[in-house]
């Protein structure tokens, strides 16, 4: 009887597993949803930033938790090795700012096509959607079969095989299907889940000036962040007000290191005006009073922020909107320049999955064999992409692990069961 590798969710890592593996064994590649590639298919807001450019140091170092684990599968299936798969399998890609790599068409579509195409074209592979894994099956501290219920007899069936890749993807976006099913049976098969959190994902904040604020973009501000003494993040970009609280790039990236300190005190603020130190800043300042020296202060800011952030601005203040702009004090524009140095907002948590681009957390690493991808606990199972507790910054890096420890995980089990 002909050797037979299941492999577990038809998402990005799990199709790259299928790929691999059905070069030299036979695949039978297993899917609840009706198609493959349905996170995929909203990624990069549609686009499909399917890795980045960036050489080595510039992958790990955008790798948060666990890059050392990441050494074997990225050297085994690196960047290059990724964009040259997609253009021959007539994906053609395209590098824009930061690195960032897409199809030239813009749409992840055809990143799911090509996959697809490759899928039919081989014969060793088996694809079966609207089917739901119920089990994993284990004897003897080895991998023996799955059970499935298939969608349209509702029956459940025993399937026999040598090696099992799990790739079910994490928590985030459940609509997609991404519902955690490899955690409960990582966990039934030995396995400690490191704990899960979104992550990738915007803040909520307690300050209802940020709902007053909706949809106000600002470029180049610094996003601080502290714990105590300790600072969790400090860097300068993009980002959002929402109705709940802020977003954008900025903050996204900012969600990956805040984790470990929910729950604790944690001070955040925003310096509107990076560019300028607060005596440059106050020089600034002087010189529009002088030019609205008549006016209102509440109608002296207009040059120097947008006009929804100046109330809040004001409010932080303690000036009077309607004082002269002639009569405001030294102390006062001291206080203004306080609070356009340090925006103070309150954290008080993230956005759930249905917001979050990742997951963070998931199987224990130091329970996967980095070389393999192989259990350290139960023979010929095998794990790829999200579902482990591995997590990157958003630029391509995410999609990079899963094409990396995909092709890792196919790889090797096709050569365990030789």
């Amino acid at each position: 009887m002909a050797k037979k590798i299941v492999v577990i969710g038809a998402g990005a890592a799990g199709m790259m597993a299928a790929i691999t593996a059905g070069k030299t064994a036979d695949v039978l590649l297993i899917e609840k949803n009706d198609r493959v590639g349905k996170k995929l298919f909203i990624t990069g807001k549609g686009r499909c930033n399917v890795t980045n450019a960036g050489d080595a140091d510039v992958f790990f170092n955008s790798v948060v938790t666990n890059s050392k684990f990441m050494y074997s599968s990225f050297y085994s299936f690196d960047n290059n090795m990724v964009m040259d798969f997609l253009e021959k399998a007539s994906c053609p890609l395209k590098v824009e700012r930061g690195g960032r790599v897409f199809p030239v068409s813009d749409h992840s579509s055809d990143v799911i096509g090509a996959f697809k195409t490759l899928i039919n074209r081989n014969h060793n592979i088996k694809l079966l959607t609207d089917s739901k894994v119920l089990q994993i099956k284990c004897e003897d501290g080895q991998v023996t079969g799955v059970v499935i219920q298939e969608k349209e007899n509702k029956k459940n069936r025993e399937i026999d095989c040598d090696a099992v890749i799990v790739a079910t993807g994490g928590m985030s976006y459940p609509l997609t299907g991404s519902t955690g099913d490899g955690y409960k049976w990582a966990e039934k098969c030995g396995h400690t889940i490191k704990e899960l959190s979104p992550s990738l994902v915007p803040f909520e904040i307690e300050e209802k000036c940020c709902r007053d604020m909706m949809g106000l973009s600002l470029k180049n501000v610094d996003l601080h962040i502290k714990c105590g003494k300790k600072k969790i993040f400090d860097e300068q970009g993009e980002m959002l007000f929402t109705h709940f609280g802020i977003s954008g790039p900025l903050v996204i990236k900012a969600s990956a290191y805040i984790h470990r300190y929910i729950g604790k005190e944690i001070e955040l603020y925003i310096d509107l005006k990076p560019a300028m130190d607060e005596q440059m800043l106050d020089a600034r300042i002087q010189k529009d009073f002088s030019k609205y020296v008549n006016k209102d202060f509440r109608n002296s800011l207009t040059d120097l922020l947008p006009v929804k952030l100046i109330q809040p601005v004001i409010e932080r203040t303690g000036i009077d909107p309607f004082k002269k702009v002639n009569s405001v004090t030294k102390e006062e524009r001291l206080a203004l320049v306080h609070a356009l140095k340090h925006f103070a907002l309150t954290f008080t948590g993230l956005r759930d999955y249905n917001e979050a681009i990742i997951t963070k957390g998931g199987v224990n690493v130091k329970e996967v064999d980095p070389s393999t991808m192989e259990s350290k606990i139960v023979k010929n199972l095998y794990f790829a992409g999200e579902l482990l507790d591995l997590d990157a910054l958003t630029g391509g890096f995410n999609l990079q692990i899963a094409w990396s420890t995909g092709y890792l995980a196919g790889l090797s089990a096709a050569e365990s069961i030789e």
